[in-house]
Parts: structure tokens; C-alpha cells; sequence
């Protein structure tokens, strides 16, 4: 749905009708320039042959050493698989790990690729509702309820897509403490929006006692460097794991770019300043966007703790009309945002959270106020 929404965003600027584009979850700045110029330099040595399957030794050395550093985490250059972007990373895993009838218990809202990796191993999707009320984030005795003796992976994303929720480090031990009374479940800990934390230290749930050995976690370049194009993304887990993903990847798509590699080993050995900065930009466009979608009735808002997402709740418009269109469902929501009101969002039916929709920040704060001003204008047309 999100990329179907960008497509017919994009359809109606190629008929020249302005539209606000906040649909994809991209960075709007550019890559860094010392790691485009790793990749020209890579070019110019003509690092541009196969590379192992799981990534050149020197780019799994360069984020073993990430880890420990801003994480706190040992795992060694064996204990790591590069991929071409976090995407099919998080897909190895699954396609690795589930079999027919196993259950992957996934709280909702949830990114929308989710619960279709369990379906395509066979598995079977197990979701725990969250709500704006709770912060967007799954309670311990939440998870503990929907676990089940078929239960066999925990897919936890924080910061959240598509919500920007956080877990604290408290609120990750409670959660912890529960996978660890159940031998057989895996959590994969997504942590792709790591750097786009607004409330403190990233914390993963690897870092607790017994964790480290039932964690697969999930992280890449593509958000903290505006490198999404570039298509690298890892795993980092035990080596069982690791080898499982291997043996896929070898088959279906091989090594990621060497061009890529390169240029990514650089974003994480080299000057972090622009992660800050970005980061900062992000922040300045979270507070903006809240304070303007707060002054327009009907919707409900609260500040999301990271990445660079708002979800607002918008039940209220359900059955209410500008006299043409019946508002029955948030995707009919969005589909009014950009027929009416020329702004592209996201219903949050595609999230497995139908009463909110999903806007991206990841643009101008003048894109920002202008996509506010539309939509204040095109919900006042229903009653």
C-alpha cells in the first residue's frame, strides 16, 4: 500500500497537479559525501567482482566494531550477514526459521512487509494490538498471553514503522524476561530506525543476560545515512542463524553490491556528525507536524519518540461525507487526503491498524506545513 500510494502520487504530478508526497519512508537528504566518494574510490580500484556471499570481511569487521561500540554487543565478522538492504535481511530470517504452521507473534501497528514474510515460509501471523492509549508499544502481559506451543519468533521493531514508538530499556527487560521463560522463540529485533531517537540512548534486547543467543537483530545504512538506494542491510545473530541465512542467500540473490560495500563501511567508520544532524532536522519536523495535526479537529495525535513517522488516529471521519464520498475506512481517508486535498499518505488498513493512517516527516518543513494546511482544508469538507 505504501508504494501504491507513492505511485499514484507520483501519476498525479505527471499530470501536473501538485501534490505532498508523505507516503515513503525515505530520507529526503543526500548521502554523505565522504561515502559517495568511498564508492568512486572503490570504483577507480575497480573493486566491482563478486564479494562473498555475506559480505566482504572488512565490512562485517567495520560493523562488528559498531556494535560494540554503540551497542555494547559482541559479535564477530562470522556472526554477521550483509544483505542487499535490511528488507531482505529480515526475510532471510524468517524464510530461514519458520516452517509451515509456526506462529511469529507481531504487534500491530506493524511495518506492512511483516506478517507477508511469515505467510510466503508458511507461517502463520499472530498479532497483538496496541493502541495510541499504551504508546504504540505491546505489554508483557500481552505477549505472554499470545504465546503458544507453535509459537516460534517475536518480531519487534523499535523504533517503530509505522508508529515511532520506543521501547524503553525497562519496558525490553520485561519483555525479555518473558522469551526467556519460553526455550524455542526467537525475537528479531528490528532496528533500522536505531539513530532516529528522540528521548535518549537506543536500547536493543540483545543487551540483556540470555538475550544475545535468541536475538537476531536487524539494522542497515538506509535510514541514519540516506543511503537507501544503496541497498545494504545486515543480521547480526548466533552462528546457526547466520549460517541458515547463508545457505538462502547464496541461492536467491548472492553477495550485495562491492560498490555499495564499500561505500557502507565507510558511513560506519567514518565521521557520524551528519547522523546528528539529520537526526536533529528529524526532531525540529516531528514538533512542527504534531503541533500543526493537533490543531485540526478530529484527529488524534501523539509525539512519537523516533524515526520519522506520525499516526494519528482518525475514527472520528468514519461515516461522514463532503456530499459525494462516505468515509468508511482509513484507506478511504487517504485516498480523500489526495484526491481533495492534494496530500499523499497511507491508510493504516495496510498496518493492521484501521483506525489511524501513517505520514511520513521525511520532507521539508515547508512540504510539512503546506501538507497540514491541505488537510485541515479537506477534513473541514466532511460532516
Amino acid at each position: 500500500m505504501t508504494f501504491a500510494m507513492n505511485q499514484m502520487s507520483n501519476d498525479l504530478k505527471a499530470k501536473g497537479i501538485d501534490i505532498v508526497n508523505m507516503t515513503l519512508g525515505e530520507p529526503d537528504f543526500n548521502t554523505p559525501e565522504n561515502v559517495k566518494a568511498a564508492a568512486c574510490t572503490a570504483l577507480e580500484e575497480n573493486y566491482t567482482h563478486y564479494t562473498p556471499v555475506g559480505g566482504s570481511l572488512s565490512l562485517r569487521e567495520a560493523i562488528s566494531d559498531k556494535l560494540k561500540k554503540e551497542n555494547g554487543l559482541t559479535f564477530s565478522p562470522a556472526d554477521i550477514l550483509v544483505s542487499n538492504g535490511a528488507k531482505q535481511s529480515l526475510c532471510n530470517v524468517v524464510m530461514a526459521l519458520i516452517d509451515e504452521g509456526d506462529e511469529v507473534i507481531i504487534p500491530a501497528p506493524y511495518w506492512v512487509s511483516y506478517p507477508q514474510m511469515v505467510l510466503l515460509a508458511g507461517g502463520k501471523p499472530v498479532y497483538v494490538d496496541t493502541g495510541i492509549e499504551q504508546g504504540f508499544k505491546m505489554t508483557p502481559e500481552q505477549l505472554e498471553k499470545a504465546i503458544t506451543p507453535k509459537t516460534k519468533m517475536l518480531i519487534l521493531c523499535s523504533p517503530s514503522n509505522p508508529t515511532g514508538a520506543v521501547y524503553s530499556k525497562e519496558e525490553l527487560k520485561a519483555l525479555a524476561d518473558v522469551v526467556l521463560r519460553h526455550e524455542d522463540l526467537v525475537v528479531v529485533s528490528d532496528e533500522i530506525y536505531e539513530h532516529l531517537n528522540y528521548v535518549g540512548a537506543h536500547a536493543s534486547i540483545a543487551s540483556f543476560e540470555g538475550m544475545r543467543e535468541r536475538t537476531v537483530i536487524i539494522n542497515g545504512v538506509s535510514k541514519a545515512y540516506a543511503m537507501t538506494g544503496w541497498r545494504i542491510g545486515f543480521l547480526a545473530a548466533p552462528k546457526w542463524i547466520v549460517s541458515a541465512c547463508s545457505m538462502l542467500q547464496g541461492q536467491y540473490t548472492s553477495g550485495p553490491c562491492s560498490v555499495s560495500q564499500k561505500a557502507a563501511e565507510e558511513a560506519w567508520r567514518g565521521p557520524q556528525a551528519c547522523v546528528e544532524d539529520m537526526r536533529q532536522a528529524f526532531e525540529r519536523r516531528r514538533n512542527l507536524l504534531v503541533s500543526l495535526l493537533r490543531e485540526i479537529p478530529g484527529l488524534e495525535v501523539n509525539v512519537p519518540d523516533g524515526a520519522f513517522y506520525l499516526f494519528p488516529k482518525c475514527s472520528s471521519f468514519f461515516g461522514k461525507t463532503d456530499g459525494e464520498k462516505v468515509i468508511k475506512t482509513s484507506t478511504d481517508l487517504a485516498m480523500f487526503l489526495l484526491e481533495r486535498g492534494h496530500v499523499a499518505v497511507v491508510g493504516g488498513d495496510a498496518f493492521g491498524a484501521p483506525d489511524y493512517f501513517r505520514l511520513s516527516y521525511a520532507t521539508s518543513e515547508d512540504k510539512i506545513k503546506e501538507a497540514a494546511k491541505r488537510m485541515a482544508g479537506a477534513l473541514a469538507l466532511l460532516k
